[in-house]
């Protein structure tokens, strides 16, 4: 069999060959797209102009909702553009860009979460030193070190990845550029980039223990918390973020521990979308724009946009 070069096409798995369905995916992946695009720069806008939400629980917010903004926009724009023209093929460099991107936003994403993790804990279950522990130093070292991972994790995998020789159909049995299914394709077996894979699925699990053990202390605190709109206030705050991070976990875990199917399988591709495209759209409703303090600061930049438009007229 032929070895792929850096001129290969890569033909991705479409959610359906029946016209009338390749055309309603593009239509739903498009409408979640936006509401994602619009959440998560709505928040950024009102964090970056509100001075009352410049404390660490939002500079990682913001952080967050960066992210998922790069997140969503690696693979869903492709396959809208792929299901408007039944043409499900992205080419070699596109593949490797897909591969390496993916990598470094999304475990970018699971080391920001965890440090939010640590924040939550730190402010309600060590309220006094709080500041102290953190100081805008100790906030910006912690986004940059999660960056910083992530990059080096991304390289990692596109390397390992692409660096054996792959034979026979150039068909991906995912609507993107996924490395379980770019595996599949390979000559032989990569032992460079399982143990990538075993190393970085180690380090996630690690992280959501991290995680796990941070909610179990807040929680424990939190339920000493003799008021009670304190206590429901602490639980909406912590609650929703366990939500994501389970859910972004746990669906990525399955998609590279499970044994890939002989055939395609559409369950495969619902699974990928919990990972890929869920959390982005997800984070800015349960996450943030339900905040009382996000509201607020929506309602204050409506009002001033409001005033300005009475002034010029």
């Amino acid at each position: 069999m032929d070895n792929f070069t850096s001129e290969t096409m890569f033909f991705l798995m479409g959610f359906s060959d029946v016209r009338e369905i390749q055309v309603l995916h593009a239509v739903v992946f498009l409408i979640i797209y936006l509401a994602a695009l619009i959440g998560n720069l709505l928040i950024i806008t009102l964090i970056s102009k509100d001075h009352q939400l410049h404390t660490p629980m939002y500079y990682f917010l913001k952080n967050l909702s960066f992210l998922d903004l790069c997140l969503i926009s690696i693979t869903v724009p492709k396959s809208i553009t792929n299901s408007l023209t039944n043409h499900n093929t992205i080419s070699y460099p596109g593949c490797v860009s897909q591969v390496f991107f993916f990598f470094f936003l999304a475990s970018t994403e699971v080391a920001l979460l965890t440090v939010m993790s640590y924040d939550r804990y730190a402010a309600i279950c060590h309220p006094l030193q709080y500041e102290i522990i953190m100081s805008h130093r100790a906030c910006v070292q912690m986004a940059v070190s999660s960056w910083v991972s992530g990059a080096l994790n991304a390289v990692l995998h596109t390397a390992s990845t692409f660096s054996i020789p792959m034979c026979g159909s150039s068909y991906v049995h995912q609507f993107f550029c996924d490395v379980p299914q770019l595996l599949a394709l390979a000559c032989s077996y990569n032992i460079g980039e399982l143990v990538v894979i075993g190393l970085s699925l180690v380090l996630d699990f690690a992280c959501f223990i991290f995680i796990d053990i941070s909610y179990i202390k807040i929680f424990s605190t939190v339920l000493k918390i003799p008021s009670r709109e304190g206590r429901f206030k602490a639980f909406s705050t912590c609650l929703p973020h366990l939500i994501v991070v389970t859910l972004f976990l746990s669906s990525g875990f399955f998609a590279y521990l499970h044994p890939l199917p002989k055939s395609p399988s559409a369950f495969d591709l619902l699974v990928s979308v919990f990972y890929t495209v869920v959390p982005p759209t997800m984070n800015p409703l349960i996450y943030s724009l339900r905040n009382k303090d996000m509201k607020t600061a929506l309602w204050k930049l409506l009002m001033n946009r409001h005033c300005a438009s009475h002034e010029k007229s």
